[in-house]
């Protein structure tokens, strides 16, 4: 009997350990292919008619194409931490980009302290899929704290290239001042370089499941457009002409109640009415040929899949971190930038959206995102839900089928039931914290909330509110918060609790300050 039950227990232990393997083995892998600033309409399949994006209008009929997909900031290292983390920026208290920006006399309040890396108390999904056997690798941009050990302390076996600030150290071309990416022929192109090294990884780990972080430095400024591509889309423009909107318009503060001035606007600055000039064409030769190179990389993603035939066990997702640049980076507020330099501080338009990178207007915070699940989910269809960036840490691993203790606090949601075909999850809003002041003009910092149809802007300098049906008014021009009162008061106070619960911290005066 003692050597039967013997036996017995090797056979058990045998079927386990080949139970264990095959689960390891069928465990899908993911791609997350993270983009920076790429707008809700710099891509084909989202509106554009100037950019050229083909491999990704054919990756949105394999998968799911989210039309209200969200980023929890509207610059980019609160969003890349909501990504890692699951958690809103604000409850994990890095809400700008880091290292943050200075203050400056014109600011009524002080930019609130941030943390200056990702919490390494806060779980990180490729932590979780590191300890459930994932290989983990980050190729391309961090820009989640200055410690060289910062991502293999946050669950990353592969960092490249070594290098943690949030653009690219010399430009997009060779040499490129980036350890662990070799230099080329002055013509050789960053993102190319980057997407050669990332297919590298993707072979030597085809027979483990792997998590590929590919987060691109593009289509963040410099604006550097491949050659080859900016004289392709030098000769379009001269061939379809410009868009029939003018190429640009004033945008002022809304926390002030005076937006007009009788000020000449001429040139491009910071005017004293504290107004703006935003971008209202796509006809920058130099962002579309960034855009195009971008593309054809995740093309060259698809097609590695494809041809090791692991694309029908890998989860693919396509996503932005923020909306595009359609206001100029106006880090100093005295910058004046030359009619000559235009193309190099104006990316995009995000039209029919408003504003853009650095505004709670929708071209801010709305994105493109596109999920492929094969086996699981649908294909050639569109989801009009509302959804943000903390929702892909639950969602990967409902995906991939772990299940955590890790996921309990965490501030997202779920979204791998609307990739299946649901209309809609157990979620009442969606929210934003930002208190700072934006590098895109002099617009007061503020929070927002988005419930259902209506959306609701807060400022904190003044504490003006503005209102918006965005099924009726996607372009965010008519402010009802004079006219529906009560759902204002309503979302007012939503969002009001949210800062509380999540212990936002909140702006206060500036000592320095100095009225113009």
């Amino acid at each position: 009997m003692k050597k039967l039950f013997i036996f017995i227990a090797i056979i058990l232990i045998g079927i386990s350990i080949t139970s264990c393997q095959r689960s390891k083995e069928n465990s899908p892998n993911v791609v997350f292919f993270l983009v920076d600033d790429l707008g809700w309409r710099d891509v084909g399949c989202y509106g554009s008619s100037f950019y050229e994006t083909p491999n990704i209008d054919r990756f949105a009929e394999q998968g799911v194409r989210f039309t209200s997909a969200y980023a929890a900031c509207h610059v980019c290292s609160p969003t890349r931490a909501s990504i890692m983390t699951g958690m809103y920026p604000a409850s994990i208290n890095l809400t700008d980009w880091l290292p943050g920006r200075l203050d400056f006399p014109f600011q009524k309040l002080k930019n609130v302290e941030i943390n200056q890396h990702l919490p390494y108390d806060v779980t990180t999904l490729p932590g979780i899929l590191k300890e459930n056997g994932y290989k983990t690798a980050i190729y391309g941009k961090w820009h989640l704290g200055e410690d060289s050990a910062s991502t293999s302390r946050q669950g990353f076996d592969v960092h490249i290239p070594d290098w943690n600030k949030g653009w690219p150290n010399k430009g997009y071309f060779s040499p490129f001042g980036l350890k662990g990416i070799a230099d080329g022929p002055d013509s050789t192109y960053l993102t190319d370089r980057l997407t050669d090294e990332a297919l590298k990884y993707i072979e030597e780990n085809k027979d483990n499941p792997f998590f590929l972080y590919l987060a691109h430095f593009a289509v963040h400024d410099p604006i550097e457009g491949r050659p080859d591509l900016v004289k392709k889309y030098s000769e379009k423009l001269n061939r379809t002409g410009k868009e029939g909107q003018p190429t640009f318009i004033l945008e002022g503060n809304p926390d002030e109640k005076n937006l007009t001035s009788v000020e000449d606007h001429s040139g491009y600055r910071i005017f004293k009415d504290n107004t703006v000039k935003i971008k209202q064409q796509q006809d920058n030769v130099e962002f579309a040929a960034m855009v195009e190179s971008m593309d054809e990389s995740f093309g060259r993603v698809l097609k590695k899949l494809k041809e090791l035939k692991i694309d029908n066990n890998t989860i693919v997702i396509f996503y932005s971190d923020n909306g595009g640049m359609s206001a100029a980076n106006f880090y100093d507020p005295e910058r004046v930038i030359a009619e000559d330099q235009l193309d190099k501080a104006f990316s995009t338009s995000n039209l029919p959206l408003r504003g853009g990178k650095g505004w709670m207007y929708e071209g801010g915070i709305r994105v493109p995102l596109i999920i492929k699940w094969p086996g699981e989910g649908l294909q050639g269809v569109e989801c009009s839900v509302p959804v943000t960036s903390p929702d892909f840490f639950p969602t990967i691993l409902e995906m991939i089928g772990i299940q955590s203790k890790s996921t309990s606090g965490k501030d997202g949601a779920s979204i791998a039931s609307l990739v299946k075909g649901e209309k809609q999850i157990d979620r009442d809003a969606i929210f934003w914290h930002f208190p700072h002041y934006s590098n895109h003009g002099k617009q007061s910092p503020g929070g927002a909330i988005r419930c259902g149809d209506y959306k609701l802007l807060e400022y904190y300098e003044n504490k003006t509110i503005q209102l918006f049906n965005l099924k009726d008014d996607i372009d965010e021009e008519h402010d009802i918060s004079l006219v529906e009162p009560e759902k204002a008061e309503e979302l007012r106070e939503m969002l009001h609790n949210w800062l509380k619960n999540s212990g936002a911290r909140q702006m206060k005066p500036n000592p320095d300050y100095i009225e113009d």
